[in-house]
């Protein structure tokens, strides 16, 4: 379904993200590992049009998106979290979700200018599929509130579920476990298997931690210094010397 071809990123005279080569399949759920400064972010980046990469191929179903909108990236079904928590916190729940599911109603200035019949029914589908949503992952009781009032692990859940509500076929997850206590962290390993059943949807995943990498990875790739040092099963790349030496340590 997703695919990075060879894919090389330069800054200057940096080299950020060299001749990096994925493949995510349907249902599939891949870990993108490595320590701070190894290029996970910036491999993201170059996915969702943040950045153009300097050379390379990123291919979703055989079509190269490489150097899209972002916007336009989102509509070919492809949506993303964030590392540091995006959401627009004076908004409630509701609204949050609302926000994203405008790209696929997508009211026209003259339907919403005159409060059309279309616009009145494009609204409503919104909103239906949104509550939905929010029923599916269990906030829908905290719909009115405000962002910025949940919980820490409720906002990460929001935040995913925002995405969702772009009807991607490829989720990207940027450290949905950064900040969250233990039961947090195995309460998010529930919530993402339930996600890609749930949705359907591919998930490509950067994490630290490494037992949500562990507990709900297909396939693992590693990166270090820009450069992918391992691929393979979590079993195989938890027993990788390279990868125990540049990243997870002896113990």
């Amino acid at each position: 379904m997703l695919e990075t071809q060879g894919v090389t990123m330069r800054f200057g005279g940096l080299t950020a993200v060299s001749d990096f080569s994925i493949r995510v399949s349907d249902r599939e759920i891949v870990g993108l590992i490595g320590p701070n400064g190894a290029g996970k972010t910036t491999a993201f980046n170059l996915i969702t049009g943040v950045y153009a990469p300097s050379r390379g191929a990123i291919l979703l179903d055989g079509k190269n998106i490489a150097g899209k909108a972002a916007h336009r990236i989102t509509e070919a079904g492809i949506a993303r979290t964030f590392q540091n928590i995006r959401l627009f916190h004076d908004l409630t729940v509701l609204e949050n979700i609302l926000v994203a599911c405008a790209l696929r109603e997508n009211p026209g200035f003259l339907e919403t200018a005159l409060h059309l019949p279309s616009y009145r029914a494009k609204e409503r589908r919104s909103r239906e599929f949104a509550r939905d949503l929010l029923n599916s992952v269990g906030l829908l009781e905290n719909a009115d509130d405000r962002a910025h009032s949940l919980p820490y692990g409720k906002q990460r859940r929001l935040e995913i579920v925002r995405a969702l509500g772009t009807r991607p076929r490829v989720l990207l997850l940027d450290e949905p476990a950064a900040g969250m206590n233990p039961q947090e962290s195995r309460d998010l390993m529930d919530f993402i298997l339930g996600v890609r059943e749930r949705f359907d949807v591919a998930i490509l995943l950067i994490e630290h931690h490494m037992q949500v990498v562990m507990g709900v990875c297909d396939c693992l790739y590693v990166l270090d210094y820009g450069v992918t040092i391992a691929q393979g099963a979590p079993e195989e790349i938890r027993r990788n010397r390279r990868v125990i030496d540049a990243y997870l340590g002896a113990e």
